[in-house]
């Protein structure tokens, strides 16, 4: 795979930051293998991968705590290698809240500028402005250990962003947050973005976090950048199997191409999305997303003829499970192939453990992998 993953989304306009062929290696272990990224002005971009796929290395490099084995990071056209991080107008939120537990909510957030010798007068105008943007202001004379956790993430938020930085770095910020909470501060974090206009470069290895907070998303894996897109666009059409495994959940179906758009699958005929070059006999995998599936009954199926256009497989239904607004049915196929298939609660899914049922979904809503590894299906699929 190229190390540059061409994104659709991506404009002309003159990039702010740009990763050239950038690499950090420990002894023989490439930690960045060789990424090629361009970030624009104003962008809410979010490293997505599991643990040890190079996404904080990534950000490491950027906020100049990692020096490149090779490579360039460009802000505005300028090198920023030789840069040390306290002059690369780069402000860093850590996972850990860093804060100084002897000093108060506003010394703390005032600290960046009282280092940068800002006059005393607009230090307190730009700390006061932060206190109101993350609406801490009645808790400015605390000390952290009086606060709760997202209350402190604030302050760390805040802190970062009191000296007006260009680009925001954010390495797991609310990873140590109860789901309610981290939620809330996603939204919060959202509306921030949108107010305030500044770039900021997002790392988490939670694909739902990734898809609630950003405009784009980069997905790392053994130091390459895999996919990278809107998460609309990398969830609808994954890029490869990775992705597709990745960043929600999939069916996969192995088939045996029989010419361009139709392919084998247990001895029965499957219609394909035309596939380019595709040869007779070619392996190839197929990728249904659960919700794009639908599980009828026999009865029901025989009452429904197949649409045009539409693939059907015999299955026997394993389990189903509620899920308040959702249910999912996991069956298995009549050759063993696992499938799950997920309907709204409100359509109903009168459907148990034993029951024979038809499987069926759209050719258009199935993606078609001639290339794919095992290895990587099995660790994206282990990664949620």
């Amino acid at each position: 795979m190229s190390a540059v993953i061409k994104d659709s989304a991506q404009h002309s306009d003159q990039p702010l930051v740009s990763l050239r062929n950038l690499n950090k290696y420990y002894g023989e272990f490439a930690a960045v293998d060789d990424i090629s990224l361009d970030i624009k002005d104003g962008e809410f971009l979010t490293f997505l991968g599991s643990s040890g796929s190079g996404k904080s290395t990534t950000l490491s490099m950027l906020a100049g705590f990692e020096t490149p084995s090779s490579g360039e990071i460009l802000v505005n056209g300028q090198s920023l290698v030789n840069v040390p991080p306290h002059k690369r107008d780069i402000g860093m939120v850590f996972q850990r809240y860093s804060l100084f537990p002897h000093l108060s909510v506003r010394d703390n957030i005032a600290f960046p500028l009282s280092i940068r010798k800002l006059a005393p007068a607009e230090r307190e105008r730009r700390v006061d402005a932060m206190l109101k943007l993350v609406q801490l202001e009645q808790f400015a004379h605390r000390r952290p250990s009086q606060l709760s956790g997202g209350q402190q993430q604030r302050v760390a938020i805040a802190r970062a962003l009191v000296y007006e930085p260009r680009i925001l770095l954010m390495d797991e910020p609310l990873g140590a947050l109860d789901k309610k909470l981290r939620e809330d501060l996603q939204d919060e974090l959202r509306q921030l973005h949108r107010r305030l206009g500044i770039t900021i470069i997002y790392v988490t290895h939670d694909q739902e976090e990734a898809m609630r907070l950003s405009q784009r998303i980069a997905i790392f894996s053994h130091g390459k950048i895999v996919g990278l897109g809107s998460g609309y666009d990398l969830y609808q059409n994954p890029p490869n199997a990775f992705v597709a495994s990745f960043l929600g959940n999939s069916n996969f179906l192995k088939l045996k191409a029989q010419g361009n758009a139709v392919a084998s699958f247990e001895g029965q005929s499957l219609s394909i999305r035309l596939t380019a070059g595709l040869q007779t006999d070619q392996d190839v995998l197929l990728m249904v997303r659960p919700e794009k599936a639908l599980a009828l009954s026999v009865e029901q199926a025989s009452q429904e003829p197949l649409a045009a256009g539409w693939n059907e497989v015999s299955a026997k239904v394993v389990e189903v499970l509620f899920l308040g607004e959702s249910q999912t049915c996991s069956v298995v196929t009549s050759g063993g192939t696992s499938m799950t298939v997920k309907a709204l609660s409100a359509a109903g899914m009168p459907l148990k453990a034993g029951d024979p049922v038809r499987v069926r979904w759209a050719t258009a809503d199935a993606c078609v992998y001639t290339e794919w590894a095992e290895s990587d299906l099995n660790k994206a699929a282990g990664a949620h």
